[in-house]
């Protein structure tokens, strides 16, 4: 998991998750290695991820886009993942999405965020989930239903795109740029899980719809070159 020339990276963004950090850090797939983005810590997350075998990378300035660009331009691999770090999703679920990019099904593999439990997303976020899922559609044709954190991609194709959001708008203008440079973009359920502790930026309405903000003025961005008028994503 902690070999340089490993595989398959996978970035995890991580602020003050050490009580998640053993359960994803063992949920990495055999032979993949864990790239644990530190972004202000103050509870020991980099030491433990250490500890257990992730590689870390510190990344000082605050924001989500700033610690998954980290995360991305410290990568090495030939495909990178991204996984949230706080035990909601599962990134031994990225097998089948390395594996679809892998073989040419698509260029940018998305997990729909399918909750297990009661509570697990809030009412709050899913609203606005559900907000900019419609206005990435109708901006980019793309009939996703989900943003979700979890993800894989090819790194030399994730660079190309010049990702600049370094706030919660990251995830987001990385689907709108790989739609616009024609990318086939596909989409799987995925199960999602009552995170662990506080989320630094949906556990609250105020929270919530200052992300709404940041993504609303990446969908402003004018597309970088002409799209197809009906651009599905891929099945």
């Amino acid at each position: 998991m902690t070999t340089p020339s490993s595989e398959i990276d996978v970035v995890l963004p991580c602020l003050d998750e050490v009580r998640a950090l053993p359960w994803v850090l063992g949920r990495i797939p055999p032979g993949w290695r864990a790239l644990v983005v530190d972004n202000g810590s103050t509870d020991g997350s980099a030491e433990v991820a250490r500890a257990l075998g992730a590689t870390v990378v510190r990344e000082p300035r605050r924001g989500f886009g700033a610690a998954c660009h980290a995360g991305l331009t410290a990568a090495t691999a030939e495909i990178v993942c991204f996984c949230d770090c706080d035990g909601s999703l599962d990134p031994a679920l990225l097998v089948p999405f390395v594996r679809e990019v892998r073989q040419g099904g698509a260029d940018l593999v998305l997990g729909r965020r399918r909750p297990r439990e009661r509570g697990a997303w809030p009412t709050h976020a899913r609203a606005g989930n559900l907000v900019l899922a419609r206005m990435l559609r109708r901006r980019t044709g793309l009939r996703l239903h989900d943003l979700g954190p979890l993800r894989a991609a090819r790194r030399e194709a994730l660079l190309a795109l010049d990702l600049t959001d370094r706030r919660s708008g990251y995830p987001l203008q990385m689907v709108v740029r790989a739609a616009d440079a024609g990318w086939r973009v596909s989409e799987h359920d995925v199960p999602y899980l009552p995170r662990t502790g506080a989320s630094k930026v949906t556990g609250t309405w105020r929270g919530t719809w200052q992300a709404v903000r940041d993504m609303s003025r990446v969908l402003a961005e004018p597309p970088a070159a002409p799209a197809p008028a009906e651009r599905r994503a891929a099945r």
